[in-house]
């Protein structure tokens, strides 16, 4: 048990979050309700002087990316905390969504940074059942309701419908990099879905320097700075092994999506 001395001064202490894998809504994956209770605590516990967001995700929803840095920075803005975001593989499309966080972005030599887009992919199979004798039934109330019903033929107007929507959340991603990188980035269109390595992403402004936690918060806060790390803690029925076929699904997802990047 340590003992109390008065006036003794305590080193500063930095909140350390882990923010890895794909981006989505559910239990297996990241997303804002698995990582409330983490990110609360960063900024809350021990009164600390940074926060760092160490990423490692190849992306995945866009209302999950949004939701998630929206918390960290009302926490932020709130207890007037500065962010510091940490790449380590990569950080693409909602990856980099979540480094926009951050106050200050930096990356190992090696890290994938970008892939400001949308995208939306899926298989069509008309023919496929057609070969096959099998008839699809599908009632709806709505002409709309069956919008790219893979095993319909692709209708024009349904892919000019899921054109303006891509077109709309890409719109507000393109906003979110640009208010929180502001004057940084260099005049060139750098949201056509584009990837950088490393020191690439630094001379186009996606992040602010090639630097790894340790030594550059140390450097920021002295040598005696303290780091305490917090995960997203997994379910119950993560732990004991349940579900093993969804989680098996989402493995080979996860992994395909961490595969687009050459990873």
């Amino acid at each position: 048990m340590k003992r109390f001395i008065p006036f003794r001064k305590s080193p500063p202490v930095v909140s350390v979050v882990r923010l890895n894998g794909m981006i989505a809504s559910g239990g297996r994956g990241l997303n804002d309700a698995g990582a409330a209770a983490m990110i609360e605590k960063a900024f809350a516990k021990g009164k600390p002087k940074a926060v760092a967001l160490v990423i490692n995700s190849p992306g995945g929803s866009p209302a999950q990316s949004s939701l998630i840095v929206a918390r960290i920075r009302r926490l932020a803005d709130e207890k007037e905390i500065p962010v510091f975001a940490f790449v380590e593989d990569v950080a693409a499309s909602g990856g980099y969504w979540l480094a926009s966080a951050a106050d200050e972005i930096f990356v190992d030599a090696t890290s994938v940074v970008g892939s400001i887009g949308v995208i939306s992919a899926g298989f069509g199979m008309s023919e496929l059942i057609a070969r096959y004798g099998i008839e699809r039934r599908v009632y709806t109330a709505g002409t709309s309701k069956s919008m790219n019903d893979p095993f319909k033929p692709e209708n024009p107007e349904d892919v000019a419908r899921l054109n303006v929507i891509l077109e709309q959340l890409h719109e507000t991603f393109k906003q979110q990099i640009r208010s929180r990188r502001a004057n940084k980035l260099v005049e060139r269109d750098l949201f056509t879905g584009e990837i950088w390595v490393g020191q690439g992403a630094v001379d186009v402004g996606l992040a602010d320097g090639v630097g790894h936690l340790v030594p550059t918060l140390k450097e920021r806060f002295g040598k005696k700075v303290k780091f305490r790390v917090y995960g997203q803690r997994k379910s119950l029925l993560s732990r004991i092994g349940a579900s093993a076929v969804g989680s098996l699904a989402h493995q080979i997802e996860e992994r395909a999506q961490f595969a687009r990047f050459g990873l």
